[in-house]
């Protein structure tokens, strides 16, 4: 059996984030555990211009209509092994629309990771016209497919909210940790609370995170507030960063990668990361992969595991309160030196234990591609 990744975009390991870079995750591991294992992009860009890695890569030209498979995509489908397994990566794609029914039509099998689509808040979002779009192409999508894999609660539920069906099941993603032997620096005076992702304000809860700090810094004046990332909505946040007058305080570092951005991550004190609407942040892995202990949502799908292993604070729902008490709670934490090595040391451990990929992929080829 082989396996087929479909994505939107390319899966350049040296600039990508969220879908792809979790894409680009597991088609390695895949290919490190012998499976036969390719991932095919439909790109505005065909250049590689990216390190050679361990698993074949094919880029599509995009069409101009949203709906149309390119004429070489078509005949590698086609051409490809009756046994092949696609999987579609992202929801409300309007090619993914088209593939599925092509797919159907050739008698492929394909399962679908929504990453986050299919969850209430996600719905929620321009609810009118995704309730059209979803009768007259999403539904197909989901009827069509053998499996839905949703990485998180939150997806299970709005998944059967939208379509109730058998075909969902739960695996979250494997993160391949970064072996580093995480030391502390001497106590000193300012807590770093960090955050990295897409500066969306709403669904990442950028607003709740702003205004939360700029209640505790009232309190701990030497705070700092660290945002890497970057979007059209940065003047935005800056300008609401400014109206709080924290200003002084937060630093904006813009898209940072690589080791740029791990330098980063192992400097700051605390991550936090308070979605409206998630799929399973990569962000919040990486960071307690450097041993920060993590303020994160329930929204996250990731917030069971960070209670469960004491790993930080889980708190139930997006609001600057509850933020805001969380920020006071990680700080006498952070102050008591012994407990908060302690609760950096369960960060690790729960990337190690609930994130690790020989598992995760065990039960990805048993549950999914056993189609």
């Amino acid at each position: 059996m082989g396996i087929v990744h479909l994505i939107l975009g390319k899966a350049n390991p040296e600039k990508m984030n969220g879908v792809n870079k979790v894409v680009y995750n597991i088609a390695t591991k895949q290919a490190e555990n012998r499976q036969d294992v390719e991932v095919w992009g439909i790109s505005e860009n065909t250049e590689i211009n990216y390190p050679e890695r361990n698993f074949k890569t094919k880029i599509f030209k995009r069409k101009k209509n949203p709906f149309s498979i390119p004429e070489d995509l078509q005949k590698e489908i086609i051409n490809s092994s009756g046994s092949t397994v696609f999987h579609l990566h992202g929801g409300w794609i309007p090619v993914f629309s088209s593939l599925s029914r092509f797919l159907r039509k050739h008698k492929f099998n394909y399962i679908i990771t929504p990453h986050g689509a299919y969850n209430a808040v996600a719905m929620q979002k321009s609810m009118i016209t995704k309730k059209l779009y979803f009768e007259l192409f999403e539904k197909a999508v989901i009827k069509n497919a053998a499996k839905i894999h949703c990485i998180g609660e939150s997806e299970m539920e709005g998944l059967q909210s939208i379509y109730p069906t058998q075909k969902g099941t739960l695996i979250p993603y494997g993160f391949e940790r970064v072996k580093d032997d995480f030391s502390f620096s001497s106590q000193k005076e300012s807590l770093i609370f960090g955050f990295v992702g897409r500066l969306d304000i709403y669904t990442k809860g950028l607003d709740l995170l702003v205004e939360s700090f700029a209640e505790f810094s009232k309190a701990d004046p030497y705070s700092e507030l660290w945002i890497v990332g970057d979007s059209d909505e940065k003047a935005e946040l800056h300008q609401k960063i400014k109206a709080l007058g924290i200003e002084d305080k937060t630093i904006l570092f813009g898209s940072k990668f690589g080791e740029e951005k791990n330098d980063l991550l192992k400097k700051m004190d605390v991550f936090v990361h308070p979605s409206r609407n998630e799929g399973l942040p990569v962000s919040v892995i990486e960071a307690a992969n450097f041993g920060k202990p993590c303020i994160v949502t329930k929204n996250t799908n990731i917030g069971y595991l960070v209670e469960q292993y004491n790993a930080g604070i889980n708190i139930p729902s997006p609001q600057t309160a509850l933020l805001t008490k969380a920020c006071f709670d990680i700080s006498k934490i952070w102050k008591d030196r012994q407990n908060y090595e302690k609760i950096c040391g369960n960060a690790v451990k729960m990337v190690e234990e609930a994130f690790d990929w020989n598992n995760i992929l065990d039960e990805m080829n048993t549950k999914l591609y056993n189609c």
